[in-house]
């Protein structure tokens, strides 16, 4: 497993419910960097989504062959999971992002047990597109 991953997993799993680990990705859904609006455009919309969740992946400023990411979301809960795949997906090259196995991920945080079907369809989408993202620029 990816360590960055499991250090995710690590760090959900010193929180004792779901109700802490809700609040944690809503608090991680406050820290994300606001998107810059050039980006909110249709093409960059995760469409797939009951939310209005925007992605969008950008070359690294400082690291060529790198990409960054940016999102955004209208709802609380699911702009944590964006922040938190943001921060996954960034400064790492698009090879880096195809091979990531947020399928580990997801199952480490046990998401699929604690979101709704439609909201877990939604975060799916989020990630298909983040990598769909990454392999436009491959």
């Amino acid at each position: 497993m990816d360590q960055q991953i499991a250090a995710i997993i690590d760090d959900f799993a010193l929180l004792d419910d779901w109700e802490a680990r809700y609040q944690y990705l809503v608090e991680l859904g406050e820290r994300l960097l606001p998107m810059p609006e050039a980006l909110k455009t249709e093409a960059n919309r995760v469409v797939e989504c009951m939310s209005r969740v925007y992605v969008a992946a950008v070359p690294h400023p400082e690291h060529a062959g790198r990409l960054t990411y940016w999102g955004d979301c209208d709802t609380a809960i699911i702009k944590g999971v964006v922040a938190l795949l943001v921060d996954l997906f960034s400064d790492k090259t698009p090879a880096e992002i195809q091979a990531l196995d947020v399928d580990a991920l997801f199952q480490g945080l046990r998401l699929e047990e604690h979101l709704s079907p439609s909201r877990h369809v939604g975060v799916y989408a989020i990630v298909n597109q983040l990598k769909a993202q990454a392999r436009a620029f491959a």
